[in-house]
């Protein structure tokens, strides 16, 4: 049997790994880890820079790539473990949320593999700069909203345990 705070102590450890490079998370990645996975790719995403543009783009592959992976492999931890504490309904949504995340997460990296910079005016190098700063803004602001929701309602599943 499934110790139910154990459960939500081991989810909520991975939503508070915060710090290591995603690369060292590995399979625990969790939500928080993500969005700061996000926001140094995006602070190394400074449009107008076309002679780094072909690194930058790899590296932010690279990042999206280790954020799929650890999202992916987070989310299959709650959907396994979680159902039996949240309930149908509830984990219909939370699985929601995680397809939608995942959804976004295939956009963000096609929209950064398939820019080509190759003969663009500068005006159009922006642009296309612009379009992966947006990309990558959006999907951390879903990420971020995610967790946020979740944090909740496992501080509400907690206390419930706690009690009886």
């Amino acid at each position: 049997m499934i110790d139910p705070l154990a459960t939500l102590n081991k989810i909520r450890d991975q939503h508070l790994n915060i710090g290591r490079h995603l690369k060292l998370v590995g399979d625990s990645v969790a939500d928080v880890e993500a969005t700061r996975s996000l926001q140094r790719a995006r602070a190394e995403w400074v449009p107008g820079r076309p002679h780094d543009l072909a690194e930058r783009q790899k590296k932010l592959q690279q990042t999206l790539s280790f954020l799929d992976e650890g999202l992916r492999n987070h989310f299959a931890l709650e959907e396994s473990d979680l159902p039996p504490l949240l309930g149908d309904l509830f984990m219909r949504a939370l699985i929601l949320d995680h397809r939608e995340i995942t959804k976004h997460v295939d956009e963000t990296r096609s929209v950064v593999t398939s820019m080509d910079v190759d003969g663009l005016a500068r005006e159009e190098l922006l642009s296309k700069e612009s379009q992966v700063q947006q990309a990558i803004e959006h999907l951390r602001g879903l990420i971020e909203d995610h967790a946020a929701r979740e944090e909740t309602l496992l501080t509400m599943l907690e206390r419930a345990l706690q009690e009886a």
